[in-house]
């Protein structure tokens, strides 16, 4: 597939793998439409790919506010005249136990991975039809199987993935391509962003961020998966391994799991 002259849809694009994606794909020659909570951030990124002659317009966006989602959408739609690509990248996490968990962080969880995919993908659905184009989930190997200490966060992208698995069956005739990508541990802000029992952010992430996959090779991988229409992309040994193990012995599945999560430093399994 050729990004060139394609519009792409970013959600979460200030940062991470969705701020890597945006370089990426204006580096192909795409319009990138990037849109996240922080308008400096995406003005600072418009000023970068500006000056090195790349096409993109930058919307404020909460993806937890419908109409916010809608009005991303319609941006790329009246700058460029439709949509080829959607990547709902936005995302946040968790790190506690259930037991210590208040609820209202799982509403939050659940609003922004989850609900800002629905949101952002039934307002891009009729251009993506139109253009046979691709939708794309940015999920997790915690929406492959159960993560301790991220009920919120497995569960949310749990639901990205059902969620967009039922859009792709429907549209089998349509033309329309639908993708999810599930990187493993990224060095990206998401972990320090992640809430705690209380709703609070972590603030520094408890995994060594050296010897994580950087988020550029993350977005090349999602825009490899993209170009190839691919149906699912496992980045790493471990999502693989995952997908592999839960189809044999998943309960030692769980305790690989369990056991790897309370090595963390500061684990609330100790």
């Amino acid at each position: 597939m050729d990004f060139k002259g394609k519009t792409v849809v970013i959600t979460g694009a200030s940062s991470g793998i969705g701020l890597a994606l945006a370089r990426e794909f204006s580096a192909l020659g795409s319009n990138v439409v990037a849109g996240a909570r922080s308008l400096d951030k995406l003005e600072e990124l418009a000023s970068e790919i500006f000056s090195h002659g790349g096409s993109i317009a930058v919307r404020a966006t909460d993806v937890t506010v419908e109409q916010e989602c809608r009005a991303l959408i319609e941006t790329a739609v009246e700058k460029f005249g439709g949509i080829d690509v959607l990547v709902c990248n936005a995302g946040i996490s968790m790190r506690a136990l259930l037991d210590d968990l208040d609820l209202a962080v799982l509403h939050r969880l659940m609003d922004v991975n989850f609900w800002g995919t629905v949101y952002c993908t039934k307002y891009a659905l009729p251009h993506l039809q139109r253009s046979h184009g691709s939708l794309v989930g940015v999920s997790s190997v915690a929406g492959i199987h159960g993560l301790p200490g991220r009920t919120g966060y497995s569960a949310s992208k749990y639901a990205m993935t059902g969620f967009l698995e039922t859009v792709r069956v429907e549209n089998l005739k349509k033309g329309l391509h639908v993708m999810i990508a599930c990187p493993g541990f990224t060095a990206s802000n998401v972990r320090f962003s992640a809430l705690t029992a209380d709703g609070s952010s972590q603030g520094e992430s408890p995994r060594a961020e050296d010897k994580m996959m950087t988020a550029d090779e993350a977005a090349r991988r999602i825009i490899r998966g993209i170009a190839r229409r691919k149906r699912t992309v496992l980045m790493d040994f471990n999502g693989r391994a995952t997908t592999l193990i839960k189809k044999f012995a998943p309960s030692f599945l769980d305790l690989m799991f369990y056991n790897h999560m309370a090595k963390e430093p500061d684990s609330p399994f100790k």
